[in-house]
């Protein structure tokens, strides 16, 4: 793939602290654009990330779903039609400069789908809660269970190919949204692959791991979606 283009879409809810850095530590040569989805926040989110170079669309209903799918629908709209789409958080938690090593099996046309996998890399004492960890080890047994596709992690950090994700036709508007990208990845027969991410304790608190509530909801979106497409 000749002159690829690389988009990034980071959802961001109430990141001040965070999405800042996020920015300065992507590598600037290798994307063509960063979008900065400003979902719900009353915080400094959008004026830090402007400043930072992104571009910044707004969606004012709360969900990690829907804040993804308004930067799809933007990059339906663009000039330069997308070859490479990466996810990536808000929260500084994940190191930006490892997309040059997720994007390369896509590049190299040997994955549709990368997954940036926390369990088989460095993670941080304590920046995964236990409930985290457990969920994740709970979700990707029952991924392997019913769909034959074995990952050891749901991690946001990951790369798509563009006319995969197009294909996919995400529907999830909030928590389950990255399981049901690697269910249908699974489903479809795509190449899936995963390879191993550094992970630390994110700037600022989680409104989902961080909260009782946050933890019900997104363990019970999360197993919903896995037997939803059964």
């Amino acid at each position: 793939m000749s002159n690829p283009k690389i988009y990034v879409i980071i959802p961001a809810f109430n990141e001040e602290n965070g999405v800042g850095q996020v920015l300065s530590e992507i590598p600037k040569d290798l994307v063509t654009e960063v979008v900065v989805i400003n979902n719900a926040s009353t915080d400094d989110t959008e004026r830090v990330a402007k400043r930072g170079g992104a571009t910044v669309l707004r969606e004012p209903v709360s969900g990690y779903g829907r804040a993804c799918l308004k930067g799809i629908a933007y990059l339906k709209e663009v000039t330069l039609t997308p070859d490479v789409v990466v996810f990536l958080d808000a929260d500084h938690s994940d190191y930006p400069e490892e997309m040059i090593d997720l994007v390369q099996p896509i590049l190299q046309d040997k994955a549709d789908i990368v997954i940036g996998s926390r369990v088989l890399g460095q993670k941080e004492t304590g920046s995964m809660t236990p409930q985290q960890i457990f969920g994740n080890w709970l979700a990707t047994r029952l991924l392997k269970l019913f769909y034959g596709v074995k990952f050891t992690d749901l991690g946001p950090f990951r790369a798509i190919r563009y006319s995969s994700l197009l294909e996919m036709n995400m529907q999830d508007k909030t928590y389950g949204w990255t399981v049901e990208m690697q269910l249908k990845a699974a489903k479809m027969k795509m190449r899936c692959l995963e390879m191993p991410v550094r992970y630390r304790k994110r700037i600022g608190f989680s409104k989902i791991s961080g909260t009782v509530k946050g933890t019900v909801l997104a363990g019970y979106k999360i197993l919903y979606t896995i037997f939803k497409y059964l």
